[in-house]
């Protein structure tokens, strides 16, 4: 009878690691080997014969010396200070207005939720690179309406502005990913149990007393997971202020730290830019933590 026991255990391990193989060797290759790879160059700079005659260059171990130039590093760490602003001003604004559209979606009086429910989708079809070029056009005087209306009511607008600049980025993420998140949030609302709503409104609640003090809370898994991506796609903001440094003078190369790490592939410091690379990924990796670990405790009564 252990005998029977241990070769079936033995099968269900055997077919468990036969469906989890593919899994585990695709994020080997894609993921374990290129952070294996970002290490090691990190720890190396190229570094030509010291005559200034040329030659092939060599990659020559430096320790921990390209960690200590990145975390020394006004400009790249002065990119952290920016997407952090940016977050500031993004995320809050753009999951507060997902989730009122969410909820108008749910509601009994909504009509057409099919139609409305694409027309919030389709700018998060539209890729960064081009959305970025839309929003460059009506962020240009003389040529937006969008400028013209605000200079006309006496709101000035200027990308030459720190707070322009910003403002501008997080506008266009705003515009790009708040359908994607109408969607995450509309979902998770259509698996509240409608019995616990049509309990809440035998109860006298009205539509918007449901909906902040009984559909909100419900779904509060699916905010902090549109959260939690948000932060990992906002800290490695690239494309949109790439596309608009040109336009936008306080943009410059290094003002997020994508931008940064991309500057020094540019100018060929492998080293310097796995290095940054890395610090990136750990940030990310805390910041992940704090939100997660800010959820759970919000949770807890």
């Amino acid at each position: 009878m252990a005998s029977t026991r241990s070769g079936t255990a033995r099968r269900q391990y055997g077919v468990a690691a036969l469906f989890t193989a593919p899994f585990f060797l695709l994020f080997g290759v894609f993921t374990l080997a290129p952070i294996g790879y970002g290490g090691w160059l990190s720890l190396h700079r190229e570094q030509t014969d010291g005559l200034g005659l040329g030659g092939e260059p060599q990659q020559v171990f430096v320790g921990l010396d390209n960690f200590a130039q990145a975390l020394t590093n006004t400009r790249f760490l002065g990119g952290f200070l920016t997407v952090g602003v940016y977050c500031a001003v993004y995320i809050p604004v753009m999951v507060a207005v997902a989730m009122v559209l969410a909820l108008l979606l749910d509601s009994a009086y909504a009509r057409a939720k099919r139609f409305f429910q694409l027309a919030l989708y389709l700018p998060n079809i539209v890729p960064g690179l081009i959305a970025a070029m839309i929003w460059l056009y009506l962020y240009t005087p003389g040529l937006s309406p969008v400028v013209d209306l605000l200079d006309s009511v006496g709101v000035p607008f200027s990308l030459g502005s720190d707070a322009g600049a910003v403002g501008a980025v997080a506008n266009l993420a705003i515009w790009e990913h708040t359908g994607y998140n109408v969607i995450i949030f509309f979902a998770a609302l259509q698996a509240i149990p409608r019995e616990v709503i049509e309990a809440a409104t035998v109860d006298g609640a009205g539509g918007v007393r449901v909906a902040w003090s009984v559909k909100a809370p419900m779904i509060r898994g699916a905010v902090v997971i549109a959260v939690l991506f948000t932060v990992i796609g906002a800290m490695q903001l690239f494309t949109e202020p790439f596309i608009l440094m040109d336009a936008a003078t306080t943009i410059n190369d290094s003002w997020t730290p994508s931008m940064y790490i991309y500057t020094l592939t540019r100018s060929y410091n492998l080293g310097g830019a796995a290095a940054a690379s890395l610090i990136l990924t750990v940030v990310l990796a805390a910041a992940s933590f704090v939100v997660t670990r800010f959820s759970r405790k919000g949770a807890t009564p």
